[in-house]
């Protein structure tokens, strides 16, 4: 990063933006809501049952809004996929972090009612489609990967991201280097424009889209100045991606998309405050405190990263107040020591003794 943001702007977790003038993208419209749950089966949905081909039935989980995607369109989707018979999961993009490219009408033959599905889609929908296996893996099944069992219709969670409208078809494999990080970076931009306009579940589909554009294939393949020319408007996607996560409070997600930058620029400070605020958030102290010190030591005057472990002394001195008056009402003051009870039998017998010595003294001076 070529210089540190001031106080104000990492306060509020402003958005990167970036130095290419703003180019805004026709014909394309992305909604993202939140993760789905990790479930060991299929959602179970009671929307319509609509029916989009004999073989392809659809039930909405969540509206999306927007236009659908026409004929050559290309989509990114999320997914997940079970075979209805054995309810085996075999596919979930969302658990490999990486959304499918879908082109409309030039899909793969066991993607042809998937497609379809797709096609009856709205930016940010979500859905469940039951498809027959003639529109799927087919007779054989696949017994590869994914491992599909034979004639096995399949049930697909489907959300999708976003689509743009190329007319010609054009996938992210037949762009070059220039183009793709070029429409990377008209995506950052219209998230940059959303997030100001506290858009954010939108902003960060941007981001996402962009993101897509240079998957870790694509990075792999770059060495030099365009792999330099990627980083500068991937690391920043995902930075903002945080931003809003942080505000949306979804802390977890939001380590985790500093900790992808932090992996290709340790010292990236603007990651470390990010990382450093969820952590602090979730009561990861002690690596808050190292994420902040890591940063202070690159941005030495700026007083906001300052001011967050001034909170965290703070915070750890009020925890240890409360502990110690909790401990001293629990245990409460150490009693009062008790004086000895004295032991009657000892006393008795040093009278005796005594009456013993006193007797004996009188008849010693009365025998003399």
């Amino acid at each position: 990063m070529a210089e540190v943001e001031e106080e104000q702007q990492l306060q509020n977790s402003s958005v990167d933006q970036g130095g290419t003038d703003e180019i805004i993208t026709e014909g394309a419209s992305v909604v993202r809501g939140e993760l789905p749950q990790d479930d060991a089966g299929p959602p179970k949905v009671d929307s319509e049952v609509e029916v989009l081909h004999e073989k392809v039935t659809k039930q909405i989980i969540k509206e999306g809004h927007g236009q659908r995607p026409s004929k050559y369109a290309t989509c990114f989707v999320h997914y997940r996929a079970w075979a209805e018979s054995t309810q085996h999961k075999f596919e979930d993009t969302w658990r490999e972090q990486q959304p499918l490219e879908l082109v409309i009408g030039k899909e793969k033959k066991e993607m042809t009612g998937l497609a379809i599905g797709v096609n009856s889609m709205k930016s940010g929908e979500r859905a469940l489609f039951h498809v027959g296996w003639e529109l799927a893996y087919g007779k054989e099944g696949s017994f590869s990967f994914p491992n599909v069992p034979p004639t096995a219709d399949v049930l697909y969670e489907v959300e999708l991201i976003g689509f743009d409208e190329t007319g010609e078809g054009k996938t992210r494999g037949d762009m070059t280097v220039e183009e793709r990080i070029g429409t990377a970076d008209r995506r950052k931009m219209d998230g940059n424009a959303l997030f100001k306009e506290e858009k954010l579940e939108e902003a960060m589909q941007q981001y996402e889209m962009a993101i897509a554009y240079m998957g870790d294939d694509f990075m792999f393949q770059l060495f030099g100045k365009f792999r330099d020319m990627a980083l500068a408007v991937k690391n920043p996607c995902h930075l903002n991606m945080a931003a809003c996560l942080l505000k949306l409070q979804r802390y977890d997600e939001a380590i985790a998309q500093c900790s992808i930058v932090l992996a290709e620029e340790e010292n990236n400070v603007k990651a470390l405050f990010r990382r450093g605020k969820a952590r602090s958030v979730l009561g990861q102290t002690d690596a808050a405190r190292e994420d902040f010190l890591k940063a202070r030591k690159l941005a030495p005057q700026d007083k906001a990263i300052t001011r967050e472990l001034n909170l965290i002394a703070e915070h750890e001195k009020a925890v240890y107040e409360r502990q110690k008056e909790l401990y001293k009402g629990l245990f409460g003051p150490r009693p009062e020591p008790k004086p000895k009870s004295r032991n009657w039998l000892i006393v008795i017998w040093q009278w005796l003794l005594s009456l013993f010595h006193m007797l004996f003294r009188r008849k010693t001076r009365k025998d003399d």
